[in-house]
């Protein structure tokens, strides 16, 4: 027999069923349920001892001091990283020279021996002074005295990261179509005025992924600091458990910490990303509604018979 066409209104839409999104789904569930019934089932965890020290004082002094660090190592470390990818990318070659140099260096020394280097300074340099031929000194300090372990966690952090932040300028600044800067030439722009219309909007869409990424892992990168007594998070985590010998708690404090601080940060890079890539490309949603959306999409569906 021959098919029959199938009136319009017999037609229906039916979601195409996924049954191993939803198996790898419900495996997945069930073992974060598993997690979580272990962790708040387990009395070794102490969440009372937690919940008590999550706000005391020396911890939210703590938390201070990592912002604190966080945001000055960050601006300083970018606004020196701009200036090395400049000196990358000139045709001055004694510049390229010393900015590739810089970046080797500071990329290949870990950033715990950086601190303590700069912690110990005193060692090489026990006197810093300025002086003039024919006039003599004009400045002198001890470094003992000048080198605090404040400020020796802000060199490392500083120089640590305007080495990162050259690489992802340089490597935004090189994104940018070589047509768009020969248009702005002709147009008569001067370098400067092309840099800040021209490179510098069109490169910032490839520097933010990497930049945010390298701010939250700078806000991580601060609990080195506590090795040479500067009050952190961690630090401070420290302080309380040898007194209480309340180890795990404490810890789980400073963790929980690090993951509030990096999550608004989080938010912030989103918001900050989706600001610089307005106008380029169809905008795409939260992963978890991608997600959702996903797991039945309809489909049209008619029978036949034969």
């Amino acid at each position: 027999m021959k098919n029959r066409q199938i009136p319009e209104d017999e037609l229906r839409i039916v979601g195409k069923r996924y049954y191993g999104r939803w198996l790898s789904a419900i495996l997945v569930l069930l073992g974060v349920a598993g997690m979580a019934h272990s962790m708040f089932e387990n009395p070794r965890f102490e969440w009372r001892v937690i919940a008590d020290n999550f706000t005391e004082a020396s911890i939210l002094q703590g938390v201070l001091m990592t912002l604190q660090l966080t945001i000055i190592s960050v601006v300083l470390g970018f606004f020196f990283g701009t200036i090395l990818a400049l000196m990358r990318l000139s045709s001055n070659p004694v510049l390229s020279a010393v900015s590739w140099a810089y970046t080797w260096f500071f990329r290949g020394v870990p950033m715990l021996v950086q601190l303590f280097l700069w912690y110990n300074i005193a060692a090489l340099y026990p006197t810093l002074s300025v002086s003039l031929p024919g006039v003599g000194e004009l400045w002198s300090v001890q470094s003992n005295t000048l080198i605090s372990p404040f400020t020796a966690a802000v060199f490392a952090l500083v120089m640590h990261q305007s080495a990162y932040a050259a690489e992802i300028v340089r490597a935004g600044i090189q994104s940018v179509n070589q047509g768009q800067i020969e248009a702005a030439r002709a147009l008569g722009y001067r370098p400067a005025q092309i840099f800040r219309h021209t490179i510098l909007p069109q490169a910032m869409r490839a520097i933010l992924p990497p930049a945010g990424n390298e701010v939250i892992g700078q806000l991580k990168t601060t609990a080195v600091v506590s090795v040479i007594s500067l009050q952190d998070v961690l630090f401070s985590a420290q302080i309380i458990y040898q007194r209480t010998y309340e180890v795990i708690p404490l810890l789980l404090v400073a963790t929980l910490w690090y993951l509030l601080m990096t999550s608004v940060l989080s938010v912030g890079q989103y918001y900050v990303e989706r600001y610089f890539s307005r106008g380029h490309g169809r905008r795409e949603p939260p992963a978890l509604f991608t997600f959702l959306s996903r797991l039945k999409k309809p489909i049209l569906k008619g029978a036949s018979d034969g």
